[in-house]
């Protein structure tokens, strides 16, 4: 009798009341919130999660009642400022953990901290690819004493992010607003990172800088997209807006193995196209190697149209690394970009030249496209790394030597075609036969070399001159008879019929089929590898 009379409420009542409160919870910031958002020209964290996710995909939400009534001292810190869940991105199931700006600026509470420590842990569990929308001010500085120092505090997730990438699952970044102080190690942790225009990562703020340093810097200046994409090299895709950012990480998720092929609206044609006609290569290659072109024009006659994904384009210009679909098949392209380019950073940088931004560049990339498993195609001009006094200071030692060491240790399949030169230590970096590629083809055009013919029979004339004329035995007929016939051996040499005699290619194709050819060569690489296992056959015993 007394426990009726307590509550005459139902379980149906309090399912609607839970219902109820959890539609409060989803509001997050409310109304100031959200318009405080828009007026920054920013969606939203639920509506940027709702982009993301294919249509009429299901998204399970962990942690919507985190930090309920925990810190009502500091106002209403609805879902503990951050949205979790699992739904489906182009048909792969990812956790998506997204900043909510509306809540305090997306600032971590302790109650933040746990609840993406957990989605992290059940990602991991699951082995679900994580996507990260970051949007933070980071530490909540009036509980910094309960949100940074212990094992199970902020600093756990940077040490997961380290964890989770080592375990091959991929994570994905995509700054959409602000990300500084020790958050901004969340994102340069991941195996992907975008930003968006108008975003800031800095370890300090323009305001902690001045206080100090007594440097005056603006925010832009000091950790803006641009910044990041064109002179740190820390962004890999600089988007102009929250939809182009969400479009682009939906494409990106598309690449992943499990993803399969993309799907085609009834408008689209079946047929896979390349941008441009097959016969173009021949306006864009010359035959001696001397025409410049953009390393874009040549792929845009190789891969299917609309499918390019490029990845720090504005960083270390003299490579060109995309992803890229070839027949429908996602690869990563690693391309000898042979037009001169400017950079920020460095100014005029030759075409066919391995620069330590180009290096340093191409060797995460291939480091990543063996995160995600994608077959990776280096399509090699190039004349080597580049020297002097500004090169050496840049580390271009240390820098080759990281893509070097990318390249012999990647295990996914790789494809060599090589265009024009293929010449000195850039021959190792783009995967010559001494690094493994399972195929390994060339144009006509194409010339290998330690060095191009020039320098190098300039250098083997003055070798045998020198010996010629300690013996006294030189006229100047006679050496200019000798630098002919060294030149003309050294050019000899260099021809891809010589190189293709000694198989250092294992075919010379016709550069308008070379799409076909890759096609066909995908198909052969991506074939299931046999599992080892222990046999013997018969033996004595």
């Amino acid at each position: 009798m007394s426990r009726n009379s307590k509550s005459s409420e139902t379980l149906r009542d309090r399912s609607l009341s839970i219902l109820r409160e959890e539609a409060i919870l989803r509001e997050g910031g409310g109304k100031a919130g959200l318009e405080r958002q828009r007026k920054l020209g920013r969606l939203p964290a639920r509506e940027r999660i709702a982009n993301l996710l294919d249509k009429n995909s299901p998204f399970f939400e962990v942690g919507l009642w985190a930090a309920y009534k925990m810190y009502e001292e500091w106002g209403n810190i609805a879902a503990a400022g951050t949205v979790a869940g699992i739904g489906e991105v182009a048909g792969v199931p990812c956790m998506i953990i997204a900043n909510d700006a509306t809540v305090k600026a997306g600032a971590f509470f302790p109650q933040t901290v746990k609840k993406l420590l957990r989605a992290q842990r059940i990602a991991f569990e699951c082995s679900l690819p994580i996507i990260y929308l970051v949007d933070s001010a980071g530490v909540f500085l009036p509980m910094q004493d309960e949100i940074f120092p212990d094992e199970d505090d902020f600093g756990r997730i940077f040490r997961n992010n380290s964890v989770i990438s080592a375990a091959g699952i991929p994570q994905f970044a995509a700054i959409m607003g602000n990300c500084v102080a020790g958050g901004a190690y969340l994102p340069v942790l991941c195996d992907k990172i975008l930003m968006t225009e108008g975003s800031g990562l800095y370890l300090a703020g323009p305001s902690l800088v001045k206080a100090a340093i007594g440097q005056v810097v603006d925010a832009e200046e000091l950790g803006g997209a641009r910044m990041h994409a064109e002179v740190s090299g820390t962004v890999d895709f600089c988007e102009k807006n929250d939809e182009a950012c969400l479009k682009r990480l939906r494409s990106l998720v598309s690449l992943l193995p499990e993803a399969g092929p993309p799907k085609q609206t009834k408008t689209e044609k079946r047929v896979l196209n390349p941008a441009k006609d097959a016969e173009t290569v021949y306006d864009l290659v010359g035959l001696d190697g001397q025409k410049q072109y953009d390393a874009r024009d040549l792929l845009a006659c190789i891969v299917d149209a609309n499918s390019i994904d490029e990845y720090k384009a504005d960083y270390g210009k003299t490579l060109v690394t995309v992803y890229a679909r070839i027949g429908g098949r996602a690869v990563g392209i690693v391309a000898n970009q042979q037009s001169q380019v400017r950079t920020k950073k460095e100014g005029i940088q030759m075409g066919g030249v391995i620069y330590s931004d180009s290096a340093n560049k191409a060797a995460r990339f291939v480091m990543d496209c063996n995160q995600t498993g994608l077959p990776i195609i280096f399509f090699q001009d190039v004349t080597g790394f580049m020297v002097g006094r500004d090169a050496e200071e840049s580390g271009i030692i240390r820098s080759g030597a990281k893509l070097v060491n990318a390249v012999s240790n990647s295990v996914v399949p790789k494809i060599t075609v090589v265009v024009g030169g293929s010449f000195g230590a850039g021959n190792y970096a783009m995967c010559g036969k001494a690094y493994d590629p399972r195929f390994i083809v060339a144009w006509p055009s194409a010339r290998y070399a330690v060095m191009g013919a020039a320098q190098a029979s300039d250098t083997v004339f003055s070798v045998l001159a020198r010996a010629r004329e300690r013996d006294g035995k030189a006229t100047p007929e006679e050496l200019e008879e000798l630098r002919k016939k060294v030149k003309q051996t050294y050019e000899e040499q260099t021809d891809i019929r010589y190189g293709a005699a000694r198989g250092w290619v294992d075919a010379i194709i016709q550069p308008p089929e070379t799409r076909d050819v890759l096609i066909q060569l995908l198909q052969y690489v991506s074939r299931p590898t046999p599992k080892a296992r222990f046999h013997t056959g018969v033996i004595q015993v």
